[in-house]
């Protein structure tokens, strides 16, 4: 399936950025009462994919399991503001997830040498790979906007 894309960037800005941000992505996944719900997680973007995980018993899982369909911000917390947000498909699965779980540690601390990268692989074989294949991605950027002080 293609993705359609909107917004100032073109799709190789939007692969960099995604590439290069090391800020969770927030994602929004729908309760069975219908209200969704928001978890930030950490992410790798992969030739159009991200791709995180999450303890196979965790609520997003569950979530995940009832409902695939998605939504997803990537944007700093802090001005000026700018950002990829869109809507996809999560794949749950249980091959990989230990492999994605070591580039993340590597990417959001460093390395697995710390308190909690130490805790996180000692569970790594009750991770489950989440992968988020887009299906609308939407950019904006307020730099320029917010930099005419």
């Amino acid at each position: 399936m293609s993705v359609t894309s909107k917004g100032p960037w073109s799709a190789e800005q939007i692969d960099q950025f995604l590439q290069d941000s090391v800020f969770p992505m927030r994602l929004a996944c729908v309760g069975d009462d219908g209200f969704p719900r928001v978890v930030s997680v950490w992410f790798q973007y992969v030739e159009g994919t991200f791709y995180c995980v999450s303890h196979r018993a965790s609520q997003l899982v569950a979530l995940l399991r009832d409902n695939d369909k998605v939504g997803f911000e990537v944007a700093p917390n802090l001005p000026p503001y700018c950002g990829v947000r869109g809507q996809g498909i999560a794949i749950l699965s249980n091959e990989g997830a230990g492999d994605v779980l070591e580039g993340l540690l590597q990417r959001y601390l460093g390395g697995a040498e710390s308190r909690l990268g130490n805790w996180l692989l000692s569970r790594r074989d009750e991770e489950l790979l989440i992968s988020v294949k887009p299906r609308r991605i939407f950019s904006w950027d307020y730099r320029e906007r917010m930099d005419e002080n």
